[in-house]
């Protein structure tokens, strides 16, 4: 099932009698549900001093703000996610109660932001289902979110059954909800031309044969950063690929890039590991670290972060080449960066800027679909390029792989002619070879012949 996100905004008349005798002024409130929890965000005219607590029969969070009052009256609510209702008044004189009625018992994680336009100050209210297995802390350290998510890894990966099964392609959309991301002159905002690209991506690892797509955010709701890896790793990606749109001051600046993590990146990665006894419980690589010494863990957790980094390179370089044929691209070579998305030690993972969604030419790009859907037709031939020629064992593509014949091209063939020699169709010749409509093939080259007909 998917789930969408829904944006809340509440504001009404103004309260009688304003608020100028508050030291702070709380001006709205903001809603997002996601599917496994819900973000309640208040906009302040100043940093907030605030308390919170839960409480049953019924079930609701009571956040009571220091010397505030609202600029706006709160409505009474439909279920919104996990709030029914909301509602406020005034206490001890000059402190505002705010309630939030829940559906059922809730644990609530907030924190204070500061300002960040569009945006000024806020409270942020995070409600997760108090009897939800898997409930993950958004911006846990590793510590809390490998400990929650843990066991249930650890399971899952033992319990692999032996059969063949399909690639899992986890595809992040990057930021959502209050996050919006970058912006572009004529009002388009990062966290929805990323969701729209991502969108046509999974529909397109959903057609290939032995892959199967697994979308982090596929809504308008904010997900920490590493709580998206985790998602990916109980998920059991085979590859992790997070879409943004890039931005800079240069309104000239243009093209795509492709980034995976830096060696600085893993180094500090592998530190936190290491450090954190909460993760040896995990697996990384397949190889449980909970039974193996210090050194031993360090030796295996380093030997599996190298093959990953090796692995984001490789499928990085497949993709960029492929941006290449729809546009300018930003960087000629695969960039590495500290992301925390990137920061998965078993699972190869790259960062796809898109475009620059400051530059007015390419936002208007950004926004056409026919343009969204030749981007993830890219980064989708980009994929199977790599797996083409990197399928892991055990998997549908590995052994489609092991049963093709290849075929040396020669002097005046052409691709129509060898699928017809095949007996196959010119389009699935192109999904096994990872080529795009308008590649030319050349003589010299080896092309993978799938097994069987078309016929």
């Amino acid at each position: 099932m998917k789930f969408a996100g829904i944006l809340l905004v509440l504001a009404l008349s103004v309260c009688p009698g304003g608020a100028s005798a508050a030291g702070t002024v709380v001006q709205g409130m903001r809603l997002w549900a996601a599917p496994d929890n819900t973000r309640v965000v208040f906009d302040s005219s100043a940093p907030v001093h605030y308390s919170l607590s839960t409480l049953s029969a019924p079930s609701r969070v009571v956040i009571d703000i220091s010397d505030a009052q609202l600029q706006v009256a709160l409505p009474i609510l439909k279920q919104q996610g996990l709030v029914k209702s909301v509602r406020s008044a005034i206490i001890r004189g000059n402190d505002l109660r705010v309630v939030l009625e829940t559906t059922g018992a809730v644990r609530p994680k907030s924190f204070t932001l500061k300002p960040n336009a569009p945006y000024g100050d806020r409270l942020v209210i995070d409600l997760y289902p108090r009897d939800a297995a898997n409930a993950v802390d958004a911006d846990a350290t590793p510590a809390r979110a490998a400990s929650s998510a843990s066991h249930e890894s650890n399971v899952a990966r033992k319990s692999l059954p032996k059969t063949v099964h399909d690639l899992v392609i986890a595809i992040d959309a990057g930021h959502g909800g209050e996050d919006p991301g970058a912006h572009g002159s004529r009002g388009s905002k990062e966290k929805d031309v990323v969701l729209a690209i991502a969108r046509r991506l999974d529909t397109l690892v959903a057609k290939q044969r032995g892959m199967r797509p697994v979308m982090i955010r596929n809504g308008d709701y904010y997900i920490g950063l590493r709580q998206r890896i985790q998602k990916a790793r109980q998920a059991k990606a085979d590859l992790f690929v997070s879409i943004h749109a890039d931005a800079f001051k240069d309104r000239n600046a243009s093209g795509s890039s492709v980034f995976t993590l830096s060696q600085r990146g893993a180094t500090s990665e592998a530190a936190r590991w290491l450090a954190d006894s909460e993760n040896a419980a995990d697996l990384v690589g397949g190889v449980s670290l909970d039974d193996k010494d210090n050194l031993l863990a360090s030796v295996l957790l380093d030997l599996s972060q190298t093959a990953t980094n090796e692995a984001s390179m490789e499928v990085g370089e497949k993709v960029l080449s492929k941006l290449t044929r729809v546009g300018n691209v930003h960087k000629a070579r695969v960039q590495q960066a500290g992301f925390v998305v990137l920061k998965s030690p078993d699972i190869p993972s790259i960062l796809v800027e898109t475009a620059f969604i400051s530059n007015p030419n390419e936002e208007r790009k950004l926004r056409d679909p026919h343009h969204q859907e030749v981007l993830a037709e890219a980064i989708m031939a980009g994929i199977r390029n790599y797996f083409v020629h990197r399928a892991p064992p055990g998997t549908v593509l590995a052994q489609q792989v092991h049963h093709r014949s290849r075929h040396v091209i020669s002097p005046g063939e052409t691709l129509s002619g060898i699928a017809r020699q095949y007996r196959v169709s010119t389009q699935r010749l192109r999904q096994v070879n990872g080529l795009q409509s308008n590649d030319n093939i050349k003589i010299g080259s080896v092309l993978q012949i799938p097994v069987g007909s078309d016929s």
